[in-house]
């Protein structure tokens, strides 16, 4: 898998929002959303009403491990 690399909070957010569509493409997951607000995001897998929101680090993990594990990375 590429290394993903981020140097602050804004690009980390970014860097979530490609791995979950990457792993959207690949059928790992059914869903993804993501709200904006002033201050934050909010990630939801598999969507929102069965999840609670993530922060911007623990979608990244979440992603990051769903995506390397499938092997198509």
């Amino acid at each position: 898998m590429n290394k993903y690399q981020f140097h602050d909070e804004f690009t980390l957010a970014q860097t979530a929002e490609t791995l979950g569509k990457k792993a959207l493409e690949l059928g790992l997951i059914p869903s993804f959303v993501v709200r904006y607000f002033p201050d934050n995001r909010q990630y939801y897998i598999p969507n929102e009403k069965e999840s609670e929101p993530l922060t911007p680090e623990e979608a990244y993990m979440r992603l990051k491990k769903l995506v390397e594990q499938s092997g198509k990375a």
